[in-house]
C-alpha cells in the first residue's frame, strides 16, 4: 500500500493514501515508534474485512461488532496543506459514518496537532465518541497520570474510577501502580491487557528506546463518556500497546459533525516528567 511523508526538521509523519492510517512517526535520526501490524489475519464483517494494519486510526465508541470495524480501506479524499494533509474517508456502510483527520506540523519542534472528525451522513441520530486510537511498537512503558485531591471539600467522596475489561488481570506483573502516575511495561503477555479511567490532566505518555512520546487532549468535566466515564485508555496485546484518548458521548445528528483534537509532542529524554516518574522509568 502506497505511503506518503510528512516532515519537518524534527520529525516525520508517514501516512497511507488507500486506508485511513498513520503508519510512521518518528524523531529525525530515529525508528518508527509505530507498530505494524499489516500480517494480523482480518476480521470479516458484513461490509467487507476490516484489516489490523497497526499504526495510528479513527474511531468510533462504544465498540460494537459489526459497527466498529467497518472497513476503512477504499479511495480516500487527500488534501495537501501548506504545514500537513487532511485525510477523509467515504462514508462507512453500515454505519452512515464519514472520518477525517487533519494534520498540521509545527514549524519549530517535533510537534503536530491532530484534529480527528466524524460526519453523519446518515438518516438519523448516532450516539458516539471519537475515539484517537495509536498503536505503538512494544518495549517501552506507559505513563498515565492520576486523579489527585479531593473530589469534595471534606474529603468524602471518591476520586478515581477505573473500567477494567473481562480478559485484564488485576495482578498484571506488567502493571506498576503508584498514587500519582501509575507505569504500564509494554511486553508481550497472554491474557492481553486493557484499563480506561478518567483522566484530569488529558494527557498520555510513552517511554520507547529514548523517546517519549506524549499526547495531549481535551478534557470535559461534567460530561459523559464511553466505557463508564473513561476518556484515556490503553490496551496490550502480544504485537503493540495502544494509547487512546476520547472525546465525550454525544447525540450527532444527520449532517452534523464532532470533533475531538490531539497534539503530539516528542522528546529525546524524559526532564518533562515529574522526578518520582523518571526514577520509576529508571527502575521499570
Amino acid at each position: 500500500m502506497n505511503k506518503r511523508a510528512l516532515k519537518n526538521d524534527f520529525l516525520q509523519i508517514e501516512y497511507f493514501t488507500a486506508s485511513q492510517r498513520i503508519m510512521g512517526l518518528s524523531l529525525t535520526g530515529k525508528p518508527n515508534m509505530l507498530a505494524d501490524i499489516g500480517g494480523t489475519p482480518p476480521i470479516q464483517t458484513p461490509w467487507g474485512d476490516f484489516h489490523f494494519r497497526g499504526g495510528h486510526r479513527l474511531w468510533h465508541s462504544p465498540e460494537a461488532m459489526p459497527r466498529t470495524y467497518a472497513p476503512d480501506t477504499g479511495e480516500m479524499t487527500i488534501t495537501d496543506l501548506p504545514d500537513g494533509v487532511i485525510l477523509e474517508t467515504q462514508t462507512e456502510p453500515g454505519t452512515g459514518i464519514r472520518k477525517r483527520i487533519e494534520i498540521h506540523l509545527a514549524a519549530d519542534k517535533p510537534s503536530a496537532t491532530l484534529t480527528h472528525t466524524l460526519i453523519n451522513d446518515g438518516f438519523w441520530p448516532v450516539e458516539l465518541a471519537p475515539w484517537a486510537i495509536t498503536q505503538f511498537r512494544l518495549g517501552g512503558t506507559v505513563i498515565l497520570p492520576m486523579p489527585v485531591g479531593n473530589a469534595d471539600p471534606a474529603g468524602l467522596l471518591h476520586n478515581r474510577q477505573f473500567s477494567l475489561w473481562p480478559y485484564t488481570r488485576i495482578n498484571d506483573p506488567r502493571l506498576k501502580l503508584g498514587d500519582e502516575f501509575i507505569l504500564f511495561k509494554a511486553e508481550a503477555a497472554l491474557p492481553p491487557f486493557k484499563i480506561g479511567y478518567f483522566n484530569p490532566h488529558g494527557w498520555l505518555a510513552y517511554w520507547l528506546d529514548g523517546v517519549l512520546f506524549r499526547k495531549t487532549f481535551e478534557t470535559q468535566i461534567g460530561l459523559t463518556y464511553p466505557d463508564n466515564n473513561c476518556n484515556a485508555e490503553i490496551y496490550c496485546g502480544d504485537l503493540f500497546i495502544e494509547l487512546e484518548s476520547l472525546a465525550p458521548l454525544t447525540k450527532l445528528e444527520p449532517n452534523a459533525s464532532v470533533t475531538h483534537t490531539e497534539t503530539w509532542d516528542m522528546f529525546s529524554d524524559t526532564d518533562i516528567l515529574p522526578r518520582n516518574v523518571q526514577k520509576m522509568l529508571a527502575v521499570s
